[in-house]
Formats: structure tokens, sequence, C-alpha cells
């Protein structure tokens, strides 16, 4: 592995583990589950939201009643994580076959082997780092729903600190995160 492919892989991670660490306000989802007496977040489920708040990844985590409320708030949080991670892996192909396209047209193409590994090594990565925004725990079966966020403002803002990162895919992300989520968001529904 050269040294570029290893700088660009740390830069990646580093990026995950950045956008995940970082913080957002509450949003409002509209409800499609229809539990009744739970928050909105927990009808919707795991989504991508585009709103004043901003493009934002949300997970949400479930754990049964395991009898100990600590575990299961962690079982519930990690599983949380855990979707955002899920969600965020296939945003991030989405931004792999686009920049790979865009690339190609640039002629300044890194190889699409090179840049499907840096999405690999993200969705690999733990991503323990996503905040926790909003707990639920339903009061006749005891099962506890928790909401990871992430907002894309952040891997923007984070992309932009990297000197080591391919320049073009530096760019391509700083330029084209929106219109990628946007893009992603409209095809999840």
């Amino acid at each position: 592995m050269g040294r570029t492919e290893t700088t660009m892989r740390a830069a990646i991670v580093l990026i995950a583990a950045l956008f995940l660490a970082a913080c957002a306000g509450k949003t409002t989802v509209k409800s499609n589950l229809h539990i009744k007496g739970a928050p909105s977040w927990v009808n919707k489920g795991t989504n991508t939201l585009n709103d004043k708040n901003g493009r934002l990844f949300h997970g949400v985590g479930i754990a049964p009643d395991i009898g100990d409320i600590s575990l299961q708030k962690d079982t519930a949080d990690n599983r949380a994580r855990a979707e955002v991670a899920r969600i965020l892996s296939s945003y991030m192909e989405v931004v792999s076959k686009d920049y790979s396209t865009a690339s190609d047209v640039d002629g300044q193409r890194i190889s699409e082997q090179e840049v499907s590994r840096e999405i690999n090594n993200v969705t690999r990565t733990n991503l323990s780092g996503a905040k926790i925004i909003g707990r639920w725990r339903h009061k006749k079966n005891k099962t506890m729903y928790s909401l990871a966020e992430l907002d894309v403002r952040h891997v923007k803002q984070t992309v932009k600190t990297f000197r080591d990162m391919n320049d073009g895919l530096r760019d391509y992300i700083e330029q084209n995160a929106d219109v990628v989520f946007d893009k992603f968001s409209e095809q999840s529904r």
C-alpha cells in the first residue's frame, strides 16, 4: 500500500470519526409507524432529513427490556450509532461513484479501487462518536429507543482541514456533499 493510499485512508477514517462526534440540534420528524405515545423520531426510524437544522443522518436503535436499564440504554445507543454507520456507508458509496464519474471527466482520476477501499474503511470504523440526541422508553413493554444524529455540514468542515487527502476527492466532497446528500436522500425514500 502506497503512502498516498495510507494517507487518504487515514484522512477518510478521521473525517468519519469527527463527523460522528459533531452535535446538532433537536429535529422534528413526521411519524409513520404509529406507536402510541412515542416521539415522532421513534415512529420515523432511521432516515435522512433535510430541514432548517441541516442535512442530517438519523439512526434509531432499539433495545428490549433486559433487566438493567443502564445496559439497555447503552445497547440502544450503540444500535443507533450502528444505524448511522450503515446509512453513512450507503451515502459514502454514492459519493464514491459520483466522484469516480466526475474525476473521469476531469482526467484526474484516482483508481476506483482506491476510493472503494477508503469507503470500506469508513464502514468498518467504530463510529461510536455519533451524538445521541434523544431517548425514549415505552411504558408498557419497557423497550428503549435511542436517536443518534450526524450532520453533513460537519463533513464539509472537517474535509477542509485535511491537507494529505487527495486534492480532487477533498474538493469534490467540500463542493458536492450537500448535492450528494439530497440525491441520496431522494433515492432512499
